[in-house]
């Protein structure tokens, strides 16, 4: 059984090349039960989060078993891990043979989800941001925000980006490794004008209070909402919902786990039925994105695991000595 580590992931992956690994993925489905969603309650501070995260090839349309794998991510979201300097998310890849079930790789899951998160995003965005949208705005500055920026990056012509943090040197610290990479990223203090400005709006944080004030978007502008992956959570306030076409990467987890899905259904704000489409009808053809350059979309994301499946798959097939 192979291990692999988060470098030999970033040697494995490029963005342009799993943004194409997951559109023929969604195109092609997966067997992907709703996610285990735990919560882990600890005699002090916030509780972590439990997620147990099944995906296998599905069988139903395929003649062979020969391509075939099973795979599963456990991963813990601990909030109070930032305060002792260590990354919220943790998680471990396992990766099975689809016919025999006899594991072949261990892979790193928080490098893993990385890099699938942002590209998912990216894959939402070619049909849903606009095609000469130039001004990203990244909220949040965790690990995955310079990901995000990245992937967006490689399908839509980036000349300006701008990195909104709770803390000023978290946004410098992304912008300064962006611009390392040849990104022009600068790191900004307000929000309000920021959200006015951008294109595209990536939001990547744990935050309980909307940060996307959707009063302030721009006829155009194009939303990605990453985290809040809890009914608790939300990144989008109310006006962000009323004014956009929504679109989410799967309908049953997005009903169930996102708040800013759930809150705006349980007010009555939204319908489920108002929910254009999912990454699953983008990719085939069944329902379209974008219809015009002056209307604002949204994409909220809670993580598919066909996503980390497809992810894993293609770390395997370029590792791996031939099967």
């Amino acid at each position: 059984m192979l291990s692999i580590s988060a470098d030999d992931i970033d040697r494995a992956l490029t963005f342009p090349a799993l943004v194409e690994t997951l559109r023929d993925a969604f195109k092609a489905g997966a067997v992907q039960p709703v996610r285990h969603h735990h919560a882990v309650e600890r005699p002090a501070g916030a509780a972590s989060t439990l997620l147990l995260m099944p995906a296998w090839t599905d069988f139903s349309d395929k003649g062979s078993s020969a391509d075939a794998f099973i795979g599963v991510k456990v991963v813990t979201v601990s909030p109070d891990n930032n305060a002792i300097g260590k990354p919220a998310v943790m998680g471990i890849y396992l990766l099975l043979d689809g016919f025999t079930g006899e594991p072949v790789a261990l892979i790193d899951g928080q490098r893993l989800t990385l890099w699938r998160t942002a590209c998912a995003s990216a894959l939402a965005a070619d049909y849903l941001a606009r095609k000469d949208a130039t001004k990203l705005l990244v909220i949040g500055a965790g690990a995955l925000a310079p990901f995000l920026a990245r992937a967006h990056a490689a399908v839509r012509p980036l000349r300006e980006i701008r990195v909104w943090n709770r803390t000023s040197a978290g946004a410098e610290r992304t912008a300064a490794a962006l611009a390392a990479r040849g990104l022009d990223a600068v790191a900004t203090t307000d929000l309000d004008a920021s959200l006015g400005w951008a294109d595209i709006v990536s939001a990547a944080t744990i935050s309980t209070a909307p940060l996307v004030r959707g009063a302030l978007l721009k006829p155009g502008a194009h939303v990605d909402l990453v985290g809040a992956f809890t009914p608790d959570m939300r990144e989008s306030d109310d006006d962000t919902i009323a004014r956009a076409r929504i679109y989410v990467d799967t309908r049953a987890g997005a009903t169930k786990e996102a708040g800013d899905i759930v809150q705006p259904i349980r007010s009555g704000l939204l319908k489920a039925e108002d929910i254009v489409a999912d990454l699953h009808e983008l990719a085939r053809g069944e329902k379209h994105g974008r219809a015009s350059g002056g209307e604002i979309t949204l994409f909220k994301s809670v993580g598919a695991a066909l996503e980390d499946l497809a992810a894993a798959t293609a770390v395997y097939r370029k590792l791996a000595p031939a099967r």
